[in-house]
């Protein structure tokens, strides 16, 4: 009898360890990632807010708490607002355009070619080059007295262009440097995509006559909405964080305010703004609550972009 109870007690004892690791073990699994979320994620995002309630900066100990004033000062800067209209701007031209050659591209690489292998390699060159080369690679292009393209704009009577000197110059010069780096990143997502696309909606669709265009448009992006959708959302994101690029192109250009997008703060977009303001000025207080409403106006354009991509998807059907 008392070898019967032990030997349930033990299966007991069995059971309720595999039920528990059943339980826990999905959790246990993923904790790290949510650890870190929450330290380097979380925590930096509730300690901005805290920090944007105060009057801090690097040059005083005190941290004085002044409620919402940096936010209602924010929304009186000028700066600011000219930061947030260079960011859509550039966001638009950079965004718009890379997304459609990328769908053309990727719809062309998943024809049958001869080495696939080596062009789809090539369009993740642009990527994973160093983005401090491609700047300085660009700046020259951009140049004013030398560079290429206004070398090439000669021919056809065109006067050499400032490019880094004026608004919507700085911004077609900075979105093409984007362009050049994402396109064929965000190109293989869509190949990606395509690939799973059942051949034989294309095989129907060339019996019955539909050019290359019309299979893109009827069959292609209906299909990949959902990456369409992702694509366009996490390029939203990216857009509205452009940092690199403007910073670069400053001090490559010598159009003068590195961290202020050029003299007149043509080309300074949000991220640019807050860096300048917490890492140039140290007004840690000011920069949070800017990077605050950056961070609102990021989750904002997320949004409408992702609605409107959704809505608008229904029509290539």
């Amino acid at each position: 009898m008392a070898t019967l109870q032990a030997t349930a007690r033990r299966r007991h004892r069995r059971l309720v360890r595999h039920t528990l690791d059943l339980k826990l073990s999905p959790y246990a699994y993923i904790a790290p990632f949510f650890l870190l979320f929450c330290a380097f994620g979380v925590f930096p995002l509730i300690f901005t807010a805290w920090v944007s309630l105060h009057e801090w900066t690097l040059t005083s100990d005190a941290h004085t708490f002044i409620g919402a004033e940096n936010f209602t000062t924010l929304l009186g800067d000028g700066y600011f607002w000219n930061a947030t209209f260079n960011t859509f701007s550039i966001g638009i031209i950079s965004t718009v355009p890379q997304l459609v050659l990328a769908i053309w591209l990727a719809h062309l690489i998943n024809r049958p070619l001869r080495a696939q292998t080596f062009f789809r390699i090539t369009l993740l060159v642009p990527n994973v080059t160093s983005v401090v080369a491609v700047v300085v690679i660009f700046s020259q292009l951009f140049g004013r007295d030398y560079g290429l393209i206004n070398w090439m704009l000669s021919w056809f009577g065109i006067d050499g262009v400032a490019w880094a000197e004026g608004t919507a110059t700085s911004h077609v010069a900075i979105s093409a440097m984007i362009m050049w780096r994402w396109t064929g990143y965000n190109a293989l997502i869509f190949l990606a995509a395509m690939q799973a696309v059942p051949k034989e909606l294309y095989e129907a669709a060339t019996l019955d006559g539909a050019s290359n265009l019309t299979q893109l448009r009827k069959i292609t992006i209906p299909m990949i909405k959902p990456t369409i959708v992702f694509v366009v959302t996490v390029s939203t994101i990216g857009a509205m964080q452009i940092l690199a690029e403007p910073l670069l192109f400053g001090a490559g250009s010598g159009a003068g305010g590195i961290t202020s997008g050029g003299p007149d703060h043509q080309f300074q977009t949000l991220a640019l703004y807050v860096y300048d303001l917490g890492f140039n000025k140290f007004d840690f207080g000011y920069a949070s609550a800017a990077s605050w409403v950056m961070f609102l106006f990021v989750v904002l354009a997320a949004g409408v972009n992702y609605l409107l991509t959704r809505r608008m998807g229904g029509a290539f059907k």
